[in-house]
């Protein structure tokens, strides 16, 4: 689970694995302030979204019943800070299509799952990533978007760790 910051978006994914579906998810009070569980169509997975409102570190427990009724449950404790410490610089090489708008940026906390960081197209191949908490691992990508609106599949993934 990563951590967190106060007024920037967070994204968070647990995944179930083994038994049988559909899962049946619980979460124990303990989320962070603004943000809230949703599952997954599947039901292999859970994010944990929204906006977290208030600097603190909370603590809650996951469980995840299967089918067979056999359940399985961890803790986990999430820091919210009220301001970030690091700044990631990312780039990446431009793509070779002449009609090219702009770039999208995408973060996510597996690799798997994604939300576009920047506001707007980004003219350039230079991102910085101010919006990172301390101890967590983040993953990124970039696309490409031309200049009818239509976006590449995304580049290879970048995984840094924020100390």
């Amino acid at each position: 689970m990563p951590n967190g910051i106060v007024k920037v978006s967070y994204l968070g994914v647990i995944a179930a694995a083994g038994g049988c579906t559909p899962y049946k998810w619980l979460v124990t009070s303990g989320l962070p302030a603004g943000v809230a569980m949703k599952t997954s169509s599947d039901t292999e997975s859970i994010s944990l979204t929204g906006t977290p409102t208030k600097a603190a570190s909370y603590s809650f427990t996951v469980a995840v019943t299967g089918c067979g009724g056999g359940v399985s449950k961890i803790s986990y404790k999430v820091v919210i800070q009220a301001k970030p410490d690091h700044v990631v610089d990312l780039n990446w090489k431009a793509a070779t299509s002449s009609n090219i708008a702009g770039y999208n940026i995408y973060r996510g906390p597996d690799g798997k799952s994604w939300k576009k960081v920047n506001v707007s197209l980004t003219a350039s191949t230079i991102f910085n990533d101010s919006t990172v908490a301390d101890s967590s691992t983040y993953y990124y990508a970039a696309t490409a978007v031309d200049l009818q609106g239509r976006e590449s599949i995304k580049s290879n993934i970048a995984k840094i760790a924020i100390p």
